[in-house]
């Protein structure tokens, strides 16, 4: 008998701990708010609260009244800790009833009901405050007001009672209802939502506090009433289902499914509830969560819902468990008489996974023609499926059957059946079908781009060149001739590039049309360019490389923002502040993912920092004495450049494209257009850095640029590229020669070439052409001394050296015929020793002859020239070629296909006709002339 009392007694106590959770509810339900003293919930509604937002009052006041009841049953339990400040009166106690006593003396302990006594929820009868007689008085006459229509009678009333007893939610919601009816829905909201925190647990009106909040369009204040709503009244799914959704609208698919898993087991919708939960976690990446609740009710419900274990199914085949999906495909196969169809093709696809395809040939027979969507998405599942294990073949025939079944299909399905023939290696197939899936698509720049890539490989690169090309009211016509052949494969092609008006009208004004596409361009120049249409090669990508360009190098100097502006800052603290401004709930979290909420605190917490920062500022000028001015306007940035996208974006990053642009400058060069090769030069050697672009191909464009520097009239864009020439080869006569035909034509003082000059020759000291440039340069000055100084330095260097002596010889000359030299005869006689060491050097040629010839004419001797020229004309020289570019124009000379052009037989006649002219022999003259001076 004794253990029977003490299992009964333990039982008893076991449902006791598993009723304390909803004690604690029971406690917290008569926890009750109140307004502290001085405050006026009236003008708080009217927006009279200077700023504080009532929502935090709200929370705040039910953080204390719930603290207040953990202190009285802190107080309860411990007695001796303290006694209260304030000694209750007795007629406190005497107004109080029995059942108020006991509650009072036995809170704290547990009381134990009876075995079988019902447990009653809520508070207990007569334990609230009574109302005062006054203020019973006072809402029993505005609900008549309110009843009879009566508004402007009843609102003072009932502004009446908030004043006397302002914890009394039946005044708000009166209040609520008339502001309701007088169509004020923004102050009937606002005394509602006080009412409803005074009353927590009627979900009633927490139901139509979230339908008022949806159509005030304020997602974070529907969650907050939606939350509400539910700890109301957990048991309504709908509820759930709502908060669920506006989750996932927000992007917070993890809380979605949270919501969405809490749902399920109860009522009718659970079997919804669980499809979206499992939807939510696979969404968000918890696949095997996903799994495992649809695995659940799958084996506790024998027969389960179909799209619940389709679903599942899918999921299996989504995480490669196909051995599970097929297993559970077969228990419903011996279940079912006969399977609907999409679960038919998932276990195609599951066997075809695991080698067999001999029920994908079953399918196929079995294919339902009539028009369904069921089946037209199964059928596209299984092409794919089977196109992705690189069974084309199979997957051939089930885009065909596709075919049947859509009727009109679109243009990806043809698409889809030309890779399979690009992977069956048949491209006249593929081909076909190109082109019937771009008369569907005809913006789709990839389809454009495969077929011209399989023309080209067939080598109709007419026909890439009329597909890449702008669209022209003759080319349809071109198209149309070229695939009339096609026809015979059930092809009937309109052309696949129609008029370019038609399709600008078309297409949306921020879609650039397809023949502007940046890989369009660049294959079409491409084609040109192996063409030899050099032409067309510059003109279809010149623009569009030299806007890159442009805008790359515009792009390069802006900075990285280092610190955000206050008007991003503003921006992004806006999210913040979305709740509706005339309300006087505000405060809630707003609805958004994560990452946009911590930018916005920080933005926030930015601008209040500014704004002190500013008062601080003020304050301290005010303090010194100083007028404070504060400039708004300077506190609002400009507008910050950004970034914008190329014609060709990342045409720098590319090899390949580097080789095209080094062709394109070389294109232009041979269609004589200087300027806009040696532009593209520029801007490309400025742009690319190291990184991005090869020494190799660095070294071609400056080359480039060198060789045809001298081909425009301003030979200062040119002088760069030869200077580096140098630079990089300074002991190459063939460099300097280049260097040397581009400065001869610059003015007579140009500054970068004399400080180069300059530089080469104290780095470089023994370096010789630029010593004897620097004596040409002086010589075309009539500085024959300071030239001669520098031949003469050059000669230390290379005394073997012709040219050196001849320059030395004519140099000296020249200076001997000045008025200011004093040793004329002993110059001579140096400047004539330096012309003989020239004719020794160069083997008495014909050249050095004259020369000498010309030399003795120019001091005066005749009778030694005569000599000398006579030795010229007994001489004849053959053609040597003459040293030029690749891209210099030849000689007139050599251009009109004379020869004789290295002889100077002719120029020797003519001078020595002149002394025989002058001194008398006017017949001698005569013969001379008429021997070598007529044709």
């Amino acid at each position: 008998m004794e253990a029977e009392t003490t299992a009964a007694t333990t039982m008893e106590e076991e449902k006791e701990e598993e009723n304390n959770a909803e004690e604690e509810e029971e406690e917290e339900e008569r926890c009750e708010l109140e307004f502290e003293e001085g405050t006026d919930p009236i003008d708080l509604v009217h927006g009279a609260n200077n700023g504080v937002d009532l929502f935090r009052q709200f929370e705040r006041l039910e953080y204390e009244a719930l603290a207040e009841r953990k202190r009285r049953a802190l107080q309860d339990q411990f007695p001796d800790r303290g006694e209260p400040s304030k000694k209750p009166r007795q007629d406190e106690f005497l107004g109080a009833t029995m059942e108020e006593i006991d509650e009072m003396m036995n809170f704290g302990i547990r009381k134990r009901r009876k075995r079988g006594e019902l447990r009653k929820k809520g508070r207990k009868k007569g334990s609230r405050k009574k109302l005062s007689p006054e203020v019973s008085r006072k809402i029993g006459d505005a609900t008549l007001y309110y009843a009879s229509g009566e508004y402007k009678e009843a609102i003072p009333v009932l502004h009446e009672v908030i004043r006397l007893a302002p914890n009394l939610p039946d005044g708000y919601y009166l209040l609520g209802l008339i502001h309701d009816s007088l169509k004020d829905r923004r102050k009937a909201f606002n005394f509602h939502m006080i009412a409803a925190f005074f009353t927590p647990k009627d979900a009633s009106l927490w139901r139509k506090l979230v339908a008022w909040s949806i159509e005030l369009r304020d997602p974070a204040l529907v969650k907050h009433c939606l939350s509400k709503a539910i700890v109301a009244d957990p048991e309504d799914v709908g509820l759930k289902f709502d908060l669920a959704l506006l989750y996932f609208e927000a992007g917070e698919v993890l809380k979605a499914a949270e919501v969405y898993e809490q749902i399920l087991g109860v009522g009718k919708e659970s079997v919804e509830a669980r499809k979206m939960a499992s939807k939510m976690y696979n969404k968000c990446g918890k696949s095997e969560k996903a799994i495992q609740i649809l695995e659940d009710y799958v084996n506790t419900n024998p027969k389960a819902d179909m799209s619940v274990t389709s679903l599942l199914i899918s999921l299996y085949m989504s995480n490669n468990m196909h051995d599970k999906a097929l297993g559970l495909i077969n228990v419903l196969e011996s279940e079912m008489k006969s399977l609907p169809f999409g679960l038919k093709a998932k276990s195609v696809i599951c066997h075809a996974l695991l080698g067999d395809m001999k029920h994908a040939e079953v399918l196929l027979q079995n294919v339902p023609r009539e028009h369904s969507g069921e089946v037209e998405e199964a059928v596209a599942e299984v092409a794919n499926s089977l196109f992705e294990m690189g069974k084309y073949d199979y997957a051939l025939k089930f885009y065909f059957t596709l075919e049947q079944v859509v009727g009109n299909p679109d243009g990806d399905l043809y698409k889809k059946i030309a890779e399979c023939y690009i992977a069956l290696e048949e491209r006249n197939n593929a081909i076909a079908f190109f082109y019937r899936a771009l008369k569907k698509m005809e913006e789709n720049v990839e389809i454009r781009m495969t077929l011209a890539s399989l023309l080209l490989e067939e080598g109709n690169k007419d026909e890439a060149i009329i597909l890449l090309s702008p669209p022209q009211n003759s080319a349809s016509d071109k198209i149309e001739e070229n695939v009339k052949g096609k026809e015979d494969e059930s092809i009937h092609l309109q052309s696949p590039t129609p008029n370019s008006e038609a399709i600008s009208n078309s297409t949306p004004p921020n879609i650039k049309p397809w023949w502007q596409n940046a890989q369009i361009k660049i294959q079409l120049a491409k084609i040109y360019r192996d063409k030899g249409l050099l032409e067309d090669f510059a003109n279809t990508i010149f623009s569009s490389v030299r806007e890159t360009l442009i805008i790359e190098s515009i792009n390069q100097k802006l900075k990285p923002v280092k610190k955000l502006s206050k008007n991003i800052l503003k921006e992004r603290a806006k999210l913040l502040d979305e709740q509706q401004p005339d309300s006087v709930f505000h405060g809630f979290r707003p609805l958004a993912e994560r990452n946009d909420l911590v930018k916005a605190f920080r933005a926030k917490r930015s601008l209040e920092k500014i704004a002190a920062l500013k008062e601080e500022k003020k304050s301290a000028a005010i303090a010194a004495g100083l007028d404070w001015q504060s400039n708004d306007s300077l506190d609002e940035e400009l507008p910050r450049r950004e970034k914008k996208e190329p014609p060709f974006p990342g045409l720098l990053q590319e090899a390949e494209n580097h080789i095209l642009i080094v062709d394109l400058c070389k294109a232009l060069a041979s269609l004589q257009r200087y300027w806009d090769s040696l532009e593209i030069i520029n801007k490309t050697l400025k742009v690319a850095n190291d990184d991005v672009m090869s020494h190799e191909r660095k070294e071609d464009l400056r080359s480039l640029g060198a060789q045809i520097a001298y081909g425009t009239a301003d030979l200062k864009h040119g002088f760069d590229y030869v200077r580096y020439i140098v630079q990089q080869h300074p002991y190459s006569n063939a460099a300097w020669n280049c260097y040397y035909n581009v400065v001869s034509r610059l003015e007579d003082r140009y500054t970068k070439h004399n400080k180069f000059i300059r530089y080469i020759r104290n780095t470089k000291n023994d370096c010789v052409p630029p010593i004897i440039i620097s004596g040409h340069q002086f010589n075309y000055i009539s500085q024959h001394q300071a030239a001669s100084a520098d031949y003469l330095e050059a000669f230390k260097l290379q005394p073997d050296s012709p040219l050196i002596n001849l320059c030395v010889g004519t140099s000296l000359i020249n200076l001997a015929l000045g008025f200011r030299l004093q040793e004329k005869h002993q110059c001579i006689l140096l400047a004539f020793a330096f012309l003989y060491n020239y004719l020794r050097l160069s083997d008495n040629s014909q050249e050095a002859l004259y020369n000498i010839a010309r030399a003795y004419h120019h001091v005066g001797p005749v009778t030694l020239a005569v000599s000398y020229y006579e030795k010229v004309l007994a001489m004849k020289q053959k053609d040597e070629p003459v040293p030029r570019l690749p891209y210099e124009e030849k000689s007139p000379a050599q251009q009109n296909g004379n020869y004789d052009y290295c002889d100077l037989r002719r120029e020797a006649a003519y001078h020595l006709h002149l002394i025989y002219k002058k001194s008398g022999a006017v017949d001698l003259a005569r013969q001379i002339l008429k021997n070598y001076c007529t044709a």
